[in-house]
């Protein structure tokens, strides 16, 4: 326990000792120096007040121990029920501590820019993805965040061939990081009339939001189309230049948006998504080069690889990553996604260990 409270009080220095910096006046002339260190502050909040209700539990249990010779039994009594309550307290904060003291992502207090393709599975796919879609709107609406689309294209089925949405809130890329990947459905299509079982995907991409002071997109590196937007729409939607394409040169990446009226704020959506998928292709980039040392050991597990599976008929869901399967997939799909997200973080969280130990 006193190895736990040292490591507390080397967060709740720095947590003090960003504060005092953020207080001076004079760095609030350089953006990108005060939106770090808001960061890093923001980062170790959980840690610092998860810390100050474990140091208040260990201080009240040394005092109901203390209250246990008194002479009087009632006061005997009345301490060891306080004492059994704040051990189950501390036990409970001490497993909290240790996850929330794993090496954090530098992103984890960031919005995010969520992207979701329909794979193999035609209309079914499409349909699925759609689905997946109501489902973390419906868990961002109880966590309290908000959703706005970004970049829409419905199927003819009712589903959706591809959305990207914004997602903002208090440590949303924290909490949604891990559902990057491939999820797998096994369900009957409504048009299937001999009640037979198919297999669909659908991708899901987390990106952490990227603001200016993160990336510099430099204005000669971009190429701006604008063309009329197809599909359906309003009155002026098909009818004037309104669609913007964005071409990042240097590295081909290409983001199209026509689902506002307006040119302008289709560009400012583009440049948007543009920015996070070039911040995520850097931080991705690094993150491979860290780990080309250790991919004999850990195998060659791609990005997208298939990290879910929703099974319908048995109402099943499976993580395969955290090996944790669920048996109330409705719930699940009505955005209750707290305890398959614990599951899932606690298990990232364990291997993270196992790899800083192993290094």
């Amino acid at each position: 326990m006193s190895d736990l409270l040292e490591k507390i009080g080397v967060f709740e220095a720095r947590a003090s000792e960003l504060e005092a910096k953020l207080a001076d006046p004079g760095l609030g002339k350089d953006r990108k120096a005060f939106a770090a260190l808001g960061r890093e502050l923001a980062a170790l909040r959980p840690v610092v007040e998860t810390g100050e209700k474990f140091r208040s539990a260990h201080a009240g249990l040394a005092d109901a121990k203390a209250m246990l010779d008194d002479p009087d039994s009632e006061v005997q009594e009345l301490a060891r029920g306080e004492a059994a309550e704040l051990s189950a307290q501390l036990e409970a904060l001490d497993q909290e501590l240790r996850l929330l003291l794993v090496p954090g992502d530098p992103n984890d207090a960031k919005n995010v820019i969520l992207e979701i393709r329909a794979g193999t599975g035609g209309d079914e796919a499409a349909l699925f993805a759609g689905d997946l879609f109501r489902m973390y709107s419906r868990y961002a609406e109880k966590q309290g965040w908000k959703v706005e689309s970004l970049s829409l294209s419905d199927s003819a089925s009712g589903g959706m061939k591809e959305g990207i949405f914004m997602v903002a809130g208090s440590r949303v890329f924290s909490r949604l990081k891990h559902e990057r990947g491939v999820h797998r459905v096994q369900r009957v299509p409504a048009t299937e009339s001999q009640g037979r079982i198919h297999t669909s995907t659908a991708t899901v991409a987390v990106l952490p939001e990227a603001e200016e002071v993160d990336l510099e997109i430099e204005a000669k590196d971009l190429r701006i189309d604008v063309y009329r937007a197809s599909g359906p729409g309003g009155q002026s939607v098909n009818t004037t230049d309104s669609a913007v394409r964005v071409t990042h040169e240097p590295s081909g990446l290409v983001v199209q948006c026509q689902d506002e009226k307006s040119q302008h704020k289709n560009k400012a959506k583009a440049l948007k998504i543009l920015r996070s998928r070039l911040f995520d292709h850097v931080q991705q980039k690094l993150a491979d080069e860290r780990a080309d040392a250790r991919r004999g050991q850990v195998g060659g597990g791609e990005r997208a690889e298939k990290i879910r599976t929703y099974n319908f008929p048995q109402s099943r869901i499976t993580d395969h990553r955290a090996a944790v399967t669920l048996h109330r997939l409705d719930d699940v799909m009505e955005g209750e996604l707290d305890e398959l997200l614990d599951a899932v973080q606690l298990h990232m969280a364990a291997e993270a260990e196992q790899a800083a130990l192993g290094s």
